[in-house]
C-alpha cells in the first residue's frame, strides 16, 4: 500500500512539474529574529564542505538557537535526489547540529527522514558539481525536488535556497572537468550563468554564493597549487571550508538575526586547521564580497563559449 501511494504521489508530482515551467513555485523569505532558525542542506559532499564549520561560526557569534541538518549522498545530482525519493531508499547520511556540534543521526536515512525531522525554515538545494554549469541538467529535476520539499516539509512556508558551487582547481583530474575544456574560468562562468538562469526561471531568491567566494579568494595570497581544494575539487580543510561556511553564515544567518560574519572570532583554534587572524580575515572578506556582489563575473568568458562548453 505504501509503495502504491508513493508511486501515485511521484506520478502526481511529475504531472505537476510539467506546468512549473509556466508557473513558478511559491517561495518564502528567511524568517526575521526567529526563536529558533532551522536550516537543512540536501546535497552531496559540496554541501558537507559548505556547512561543516557553521557550528563553530555560530558558537563564536554567541548564537545557540540554530538547528542545522545535512542530508548527503556523495556526488548526488538533483535527478538522483528525485529518484531516491521515488524509491524511498535509505541511501543518505543524515547529520544534525542542535547545540553547535555535528552528530551523525543515521547513515541509512531516506530523504524524508531528514526532511520531516524538523520544521525547517530554510532548505538549501544544489546540483552535483560536474553538472553545476550545465543548466539543462537543472530542470525539471529542481522543480520536482522543490515540490517534494513543499509537500513534505512540516513548515509549508520554508524558504527554498540554492548553493552556488565552485569551479574545480586548474589542475583538477576530475572526470567532469572535461565538460568545461578543463578551464577553471570557463567552468566558473558556466556555473554563474546557470544560477542566474535558475533565478530568472524559478522563485529562488536566496543564493549562497560559495563558488564566487572561493573564486575571489583564489586571487589572494591564500591560493595554493590546488586552488583552495584538497584534491582538485573538494575544498581544503582550512581556508576553503572556512570561506564556504562564512558564505553560508552571511547568506542565511546574518539576515535572520541582523548580524554579520565580518568580525566573527572563529579561527578554528585548537584544531589542525587553525587560521591566523590575517587568513580568517581574508576568508570572511571574500564571503562578504560574494554576498554583496552575488554573481558578478570577473574576466568573463563570452556567453557563446560557455554554452558550447556546457553542451
Amino acid at each position: 500500500m505504501k509503495h502504491t501511494l508513493r508511486l501515485l504521489l511521484t506520478v502526481g508530482l511529475s504531472l505537476v512539474c510539467v506546468s512549473l515551467y509556466a508557473q513558478k513555485l511559491p517561495n518564502y523569505p528567511i524568517p526575521q529574529q526567529p526563536d529558533t532558525l532551522r536550516i537543512l542542506g540536501i546535497g552531496n559532499s559540496f554541501t558537507d564542505d559548505g556547512m561543516m564549520y557553521l557550528p563553530e561560526l555560530l558558537e563564536a557569534a554567541g548564537i545557540r538557537n540554530v538547528v542545522l541538518g545535512r542530508l548527503y549522498i556523495g556526488g548526488c545530482s538533483l535527478e538522483r535526489h528525485c529518484r531516491e525519493y521515488a524509491g524511498n531508499k535509505p541511501s543518505y547520511t543524515y547529520s544534525k547540529s542542535t547545540d553547535n556540534r555535528w552528530e551523525t543521526v543515521s547513515k541509512k536515512a531516506t530523504l524524508l527522514d531528514g526532511l520531516t525531522d524538523e520544521r525547517w525554515d530554510v532548505v538549501v538545494l544544489q546540483q552535483s558539481s560536474g553538472k553545476s554549469g550545465m543548466y539543462q541538467t537543472y530542470r525539471p529535476w529542481f522543480d520536482r525536488l522543490a515540490e517534494i520539499v513543499r509537500w513534505h516539509c512540516p513548515n509549508a512556508g520554508a524558504c527554498i535556497a540554492w548553493q552556488q558551487t565552485w569551479a574545480y582547481a586548474r589542475t583538477s583530474e576530475h572526470k567532469d572537468f572535461g565538460r568545461y575544456e578543463k578551464k577553471q574560468q570557463l567552468m566558473y562562468d558556466a556555473i554563474v550563468a546557470s544560477v542566474e538562469q535558475l533565478l530568472d526561471d524559478t522563485s529562488v531568491e536566496v543564493v549562497i554564493p560559495s563558488g564566487t567566494a572561493i573564486q575571489d579568494l583564489r586571487a589572494t595570497e591564500l591560493c595554493d597549487s590546488l586552488d583552495l581544494t584538497r584534491d582538485g575539487y573538494h575544498l581544503s580543510l582550512k581556508a576553503g571550508r572556512y570561506t564556504a561556511a562564512c558564505t553560508w553564515f552571511q547568506s542565511l544567518v546574518a539576515p535572520a538575526f541582523g548580524t554579520s560574519v565580518a568580525d566573527n572570532g572563529c579561527r578554528l583554534e585548537d584544531t589542525p586547521h587553525a587560521l591566523t587572524e590575517r587568513e580568517a580575515e581574508l576568508c570572511r572578506q571574500a564571503a562578504r564580497r560574494a554576498c554583496i556582489r552575488r554573481f558578478c563575473v570577473w574576466n568573463s568568458t563570452p556567453a557563446d563559449e560557455i554554452r558550447t562548453a556546457a553542451q
